[in-house]
């Protein structure tokens, strides 16, 4: 006597689960950061250093130090920023 078991799977639930999950882990992997440098500023916005000196590097607002000729970035104050920077940001 053979027996059978049907399993049925949510797929929209599994794929929200999942995206929640990976959402987690990346602010994890974020948070190990307590600086950012220049480069790094330059790959989480994805715009180059001269687009982030003409858009936003020279508002008062902006928090930076530099230490010796090298810029430094805090991650948690600067995504702050950054994300009341775009949410002013005309939509075109």
């Amino acid at each position: 006597m053979d027996k059978f078991i049907n399993i049925q799977i949510n797929e929209k639930l599994v794929k929200e689960m999942l995206n929640d999950k990976l959402e987690c882990h990346l602010k994890q992997l974020e948070s190990r950061f307590t600086f950012w440098d220049m480069k790094e500023l330059c790959r989480q916005t994805c715009m180059s250093e001269n687009s982030i000196k003409e858009k936003f590097f020279y508002d008062e607002r902006f928090p930076k130090r530099r230490v010796g000729g090298k810029w430094y970035f805090p991650v948690v104050a600067t995504t702050d920023f950054l994300l009341t920077w775009l949410s002013e940001q005309p939509n075109k």
